[in-house]
Order: C-alpha cells, then structure tokens, then sequence
C-alpha cells in the first residue's frame, strides 16, 4: 500500500494506487541494467559487425559509428557538467597526438591509401577513448553498468565462436581450420576477446554486493571463456589472461573469493576443452562437414552440462560464504597457501627444466632460440601448440625492424607495413601485419610513433593510480570495479606485446571503454567510499546485512548548497558560462563529422571502382571510364583507380592513355612492387616492349625479390628481349 507522499507523487494524484499498479512491471527494470544491456549491445554489435577489421564496408561502418556516437557523447557531456577539472585530459590528448601522427604519415607513407584506412581507424579509436571520459562524467555511479556490460559483450562472442563448431552447418559450413576464429576470422582475436571477460568473472563472482544468483554467473561465463581460449589454440590470450588475474588477486582483496571462481570455473572450461582436443573432428584441418555436425552436436551437449553444473557450484559456494562467512584467520591461512602455491609454480617448472636432457641452462637457452629465431619452425595449428614456444613471429618483428631501418623517426607509413615488408621477407605469405605492437608501430611510425604510444600508456597507467592507488584508502565497491576495469586494459597490452589486433574494433573499443572509464573517473574522494558490498541497500553476501546507502559524489557538477548554492551563476553570467560549453559541444559535433565524411572516402572509391568494372563488362566504355575517374578523385591516394582506368583505355584501344595512368600509379606509389609489375606487364603484353618492361622490372623485384608474378615476367621479357 503506498503512502500519502508516495500518491501525491504520482501523476495520478488521488489514483496513484492504480498508476503504480500499471507501471509495476516496468518499474521492476532498473536503469542500471537498461544501461549495462545498451552497452552491452554496442560492444557486441561492434564485435559482430566489425569482424577482423579487413572488410571495407563493416569497418567503414563500424568506424562512423564510433565517431558520430563518441562525438554525441562529448557534447553532452560539455552541455551537462560545469566541472571545470577534465580527468584523463592528458590521456585524450595523447590519444588525438598519435591519431594526429597517424594521419599525418599519409605524406611520407609508401601505401598512402592504406595509411588513410588507419588513420580513419585510429580517429576513430580517439573518439572511444574521449567518449569514455564523457560517459564518466554524465554517469559517473555506472561503473559496476560499464564492467558488466564488458563481461557481457565477451561472453555473447565468445558464445557465438563456440556456436560455430557446435552447429557448423548454419553458422560455418566452409570452415576449413579447427582452431575457433569467428566471428573475427582470426583465432587470437577470439582468444583474447574470452582473456578480456577474465577479470570481470572475477569481479562478478567475488563481490559482496548484489544478488548471489546473480554472481553465480560468473563460475559458467568463465568456464566459457576459458573453453573459448582453449578452443582457439591462443597462446598469448592465456599470457594475457594469466597476467590480468596476476594483477587483479594482487591488488584486490577479494582472494578467497576469486580464487574460488578461479578454480571452478577455469576446471570446467579445462574439461571441456581436454575433451574436443581428443576429438580428431574437432582439432584436424579440413574436416568434411557431416563429420563436424555429429561431434558438434555432442560438444554442445557437454557444454551445455559444463553451464548447469558450473552455476550449481556458484550456487552453492555464494550460499554458503552467506550461511557462514570465513573467519579471518581462516582467510589469512587460506591466502597465505594460495600465496606459496603460486610461488612454488616457477620453482616446479624450474625443477622440471632441470630433469630433462638438456639441463636448466640449456633448456632455457633453447628456448630462447626459438623465440628469437626467424629461422625457427612455427608449431602446427593443432592443441599441441599450446605448450610450444616456436612462434613465427620472430621473423615477421626482424622483417618489421629491417623496415624500421629505412627511416628510424617517422617510419614507412601507419598500415604500411603489408606494402614494405616484401622487401625483406623470407616467405610467400602474404602477412598484414608485425604480430606486436612494438615493431609494428616502429615499422609504421618508427621511434615517433613509439614514443607517442609509450607516453599515451603512461599517462593511462597514471590515470589508474590515481584513481585506485594509495594506501590507507578504503576497499569500496567502486574501487574494487575500477581496478577489475584497469585489469581489462592490462589484458589488453599485455597481448599487444606478442599480437596485433589494434585493427580488430572488437577487442580495442572494449579495452579502450575501460581504460577511459578509469582515467576519467579521477581519485575517488573520501566521502564517496564505502565499504565493498554498500550501494542502494545492497546485502552484503558474506555477513548477511544490509549496508546503508552511501552517496557517490559525481565527477561532474558538484552538488551546490549554502553559500556556494546562493551564489551560483544566474541570469546573464549563467548564459555567458553557458557560451564556452555550446562551443565546446558543437566543436564535437562537427569534428564528429568530418572525421565521419574523411573516413568514408576510401569505401565510395571503392564502391565507384566496382561500378567502373561493372560497366566495363557491360561494354558501356564512357561510364566505365567516368567511374574510374570518380574513384580516383574521390581517393587520389590509391593506385587501384588508376589500374581500373588502364584496364577500360586498353580495351577502347587507347593504349596511350593506358600506359600515362599506369605511369601515373608509379609516380603516386613508387615504392609499391604493384604499380611496377602492372606497367611491366602492360609494357611486355600490349606493347611488346621486352626492354622497357624489363626497366620496370628493376624497381619491382628490388621491392619483392620474391614475387612469383614478377619473376616470370623477367623470364619472358629477357627471352622476348
């Protein structure tokens, strides 16, 4: 029955029983969950739609929605708060230097086109981070939204790669490889996505706070995400994910707890995976698909068991912390263990080292030569690599150090490593990208870039202590989310170190959206903490008690009262005030924009190209021709066009005009081998010239001496010749 207040409330008035009778159902969804799933879908949507990265049309996509939605976040956030103190500012401000930095590679780079790509990325990338600190400071109490929003997003993908091998004939009848790599196409990328959503299981499972049903979740999320990792053969996901829980259980003290969802939860994803690595359908190459159906269909069965029994123990371990909390001797003894069974870990392995043949010095010697050696032979791509140490990443940073040779300051370009590195390789693969983020950004950007990126990183990891460092301060549930929150980006970096998956949006917003949350959220103030477990009468799991509501003081407007309220801005000065900040959001808004417009070029280049070769066909030669045109107006940066137009003037007959756009193509890209095996070809094929296509020849095997394409054509026009 409500009361009188609560009926003069309504909009009702006197029938104020009946409108809350109305609105019941909709009044049991809180705003905080509306929020964790909205955000929660944008992480996912990114994830999905975004895919590797590589496709033109989903991360044109993708990248226009970062920009235009972070864009709308900051001028709310600059119409909404008066806080003068911008928390992350120097973070944002390196974020926009490297993205300018980025940007402005386009003049030095040897595939411009490519650099444009990047830089629209990394703009893009600039706008997540800035968005971060806008969503802070307009709801700065939604962190624990924030992190579950994460954990949810990881858990959706990592549910959906799972899904492609247990019901293959829908989701993914051509696969051909048994390592997990949807919906990225990279197995990695699958991997650390899962290593992402750690540390949030961690924080789910051991809070205080919340419904224990709730935190139960957490033992099957991680079984699932540990299944993920496992299944996508990814190395540098368990390093990451192994120091992201270093991290946490370091500074966190929720041990017991964690640790307990720790072990659970990663032994049920441990079984399920030692399972499917015993079914050959599941871990060989090219398996016909009516064999992949029928093991698929007992892999979701198992997992599913994995699910149920996982959130029965969750279930029964939050119960019975309720029931009968640990002592904190019993804490202290059980932590001291979990402290000595960690220790004793390098002790054993070291031990182990030194029982083999070739010794402990030996053994460590060896294997510091194959991690090094570009020469070494890469593992297979089966279970077993996850115990190997080869790697051929080795040869692809050397080849990324020799590009870095060529010009130590400003490197070959931002994305133009691909362009660069067949100068240098060792192999027929054609490789994107280093596998790091170190010499990649050196071979890009070379010492500037690394510079930028080292400063962005110190800036983000003063940020953090800011927020959550210091002794003496109190264990608050704010400071427990914003520490899991920082764990996510250590993942993140941590992987960078032995990967590059900058160009994958959904691993980067995710870790971007954290990072940002906590730069922006700035030292917690005294007042604002309360103990772990306190919030909106939130009961404390472990006692059994209901903690009282403790304000959070905002990050944005300070609330106003006495004097400071009296004299607050009125009239004139407040429209004046106001001024700065309606400028300040339209600048938003309208760099939003152009940052929208600038990185939707390259796809409208692409798309008049394909239209150009779709006249062609036709044999319409003057539109094809006004198409091509169009496309290398609307990208003058990339040669494609101008191969598009040679095409479409060689089939007019008007071989002039073909050779001058292929000479244009060289001009615009000298140190790209395409442009010059296209105008050797041209000049051996069409214009029977041996001795000139032999001159092009030149630069084109100088810049892929093992181009198969270009070693044949020097065959032929040496025999022509």
């Amino acid at each position: 029955m409500p009361t009188a207040a609560d009926i003069g409330r309504t909009p009702l008035g006197r029938s104020g029983l009946r409108a809350e009778t109305r609105t019941r159902p909709w009044a049991r969804v809180s705003p905080d969950a509306v929020f964790t799933c909205a955000v929660a879908a944008v992480l996912a949507a990114v994830a999905l739609q975004g895919g590797g990265g590589t496709r033109p049309g989903p991360a044109t996509g993708v990248a226009i929605g970062l920009e235009l939605g972070g864009g709308l976040l900051v001028a709310l956030a600059c119409l909404r708060t008066t806080h003068a103190r911008i928390w992350g500012g120097t973070a944002l401000a390196l974020m926009g230097a490297l993205a300018g930095l980025t940007a402005l590679s386009i003049l030095w780079s040897v595939e411009p086109s490519d650099t444009w790509v990047e830089a629209s990325r990394t703009v893009s990338y600039a706008f997540v981070l800035a968005a971060a600190v806008a969503l802070v400071r307009l709801s700065p109490h939604r962190w624990a939204s924030v992190l579950g929003a994460t954990l949810l997003a990881a858990v959706a993908v990592c549910a959906y790669a799972l899904a492609t091998k247990v019901f293959p004939a829908a989701l993914d009848p051509d696969e051909v490889y048994a390592r997990l790599r949807d919906p990225f196409g990279y197995w990695n990328a699958v991997g650390l996505m899962a290593a992402l959503g750690v540390p949030g299981c961690l924080w789910l499972g051991a809070r205080r706070s919340g419904h224990a049903a709730l935190n139960a979740l957490a033992y099957p999320a991680l079984g699932l995400l540990t299944a993920t990792i496992l299944l996508a053969y990814s190395r540098g996901a368990v390093a990451a994910a192994v120091v992201g829980c270093a991290c946490w259980f370091a500074v966190v003290p929720l041990r017991l707890r964690g640790a307990a969802v720790l072990a659970t939860g990663a032994s049920g994803g441990v079984l399920v995976a030692l399972w499917a690595f015993a079914q050959e359908e599941l871990t060989q190459d090219r398996v016909g698909l009516a064999l992949r159906v029928g093991t698929g269909r007992e892999l979701g069965v198992l997992i599913v068991l994995m699910l149920f029994v996982l959130l029965v123990a969750g279930l029964a371990v939050g119960f019975s912390l309720a029931g009968k909390p640990p002592s904190a001797r019993e804490r202290r003894v059980v932590g001291i263990a979990l402290l000595c069974a960690l220790a004793l870990v390098p002790v054993a392995g070291a031990g182990f080292l030194a029982a083999s043949d070739r010794g402990l010095g030996g053994s460590i010697s060896n294997t510091w030569t194959t991690l090094t050696d570009p020469g070494a032979r890469p593992p297979a791509n089966e279970p077993g690599r996850l115990t190997a140490v080869g790697s051929v990443r080795a040869r692809y940073w050397d080849e990324a150090l020799k590009i870095f040779e060529q010009d130590r300051l400003l490197g070959a370009g931002a994305g133009a490593y691909a362009t660069a590195r067949p100068r240098y390789r060792r192999d027929d693969f054609v490789v994107r990208h280093a596998h790091g983020y170190v010499p990649q950004t050196l071979a890009d950007l070379g010492l500037t870039g690394l510079l930028v990126s080292l400063a962005l990183a110190a800036a983000l990891a003063a940020a953090v202590w800011r927020a959550i460092g210091g002794r003496g301060r109190p264990w608050s549930a704010e400071r427990v989310g914003l520490t899991t929150l920082a764990a996510v980006a250590v993942v993140f970096g941590v992987h960078s170190l032995v990967d590059w998956t900058w160009f994958i949006p959904g691993n980067a917003v995710v870790a971007l959206l954290c990072a940002g949350w906590v730069a922006g959220r700035g030292p917690l103030a005294a007042r604002s903490e309360a103990p772990e477990g306190a919030g909106d009468g939130a009961v404390d799991v472990a006692a059994g008690t209901t903690e009282p509501v403790v304000a959070t003081v905002p990050a944005g407007d300070p609330p106003r009262r006495g004097i400071a309220g009296r004299l607050a801005p009125t009239g004139f000065t407040r429209r004046v005030l106001a001024r700065p900040r309606v400028i300040a959001a339209g600048t938003a808004i309208l760099l939003a924009l152009a940052a929208s417009w600038a990185t939707l070029q390259p796809l409208r280049a692409q798309r008049a190209g394909e239209d150009a070769l779709s006249a062609l066909d036709r044999g319409r030669i003057d539109q094809a021709r006004e198409h091509s045109r169009r496309a290398a107006s609307i990208n003058p940066l990339s040669i494609d066009p101008l191969f598009d137009l040679a095409a479409i003037e060689q089939r007019a007959g008007r071989n002039l005009q073909a050779r001058k756009a292929l000479e244009e193509a060289v001009r615009l890209q000298p140190a790209n081998a395409r442009s010059w095996r296209r105008l050797a070809t041209f000049r051996l094929d069409v214009q029977r010239d041996a001795r000139a296509a032999l001159d092009a020849l030149g630069p084109a095997l100088y810049l892929d001496p093992r181009s198969s394409e270009a070693i044949g054509l020097s065959l032929r026009a040496s025999r022509q010749g």
